[in-house]
């Protein structure tokens, strides 16, 4: 049986660790990467959260660098959270600008 893994998020907007038992590997290995996409401008993916972490997602603003990669999301830099779709909240968006020629 699996320990119930909990993360609150305080008053500097970053997720901490409540529980002694949290493995932070249960969680990563349950977040999908997308593959990349582009258009002209930027390169695109997805990343789907697993339910424990979804909840944790602010309906209330684009998340930070520090606040994703405190719930366990790992991707290179220059990733920008830039959108948030309130029917799929569990499904954050990024974009980075494309390099240029």
């Amino acid at each position: 049986m699996t320990e119930a893994c909990f993360l609150v998020s305080s008053s500097d907007g970053l997720f901490y660790n409540t529980s002694a038992d949290f493995t932070p590997n249960m969680s990563k290995k349950q977040i999908y990467y997308s593959d990349k996409y582009t258009d002209e401008e930027f390169e695109y993916r997805h990343v789907v959260l697993p339910k424990q972490l979804s909840k944790l997602v602010p309906s209330s603003h684009l998340m930070s660098e520090d606040e994703w990669r405190g719930m366990g999301v790992q991707q290179s830099q220059g990733w920008i959270h830039y959108m948030i779709h309130k029917p799929e909240p569990h499904i954050l968006l990024f974009r980075r600008p494309l390099p240029q020629d």
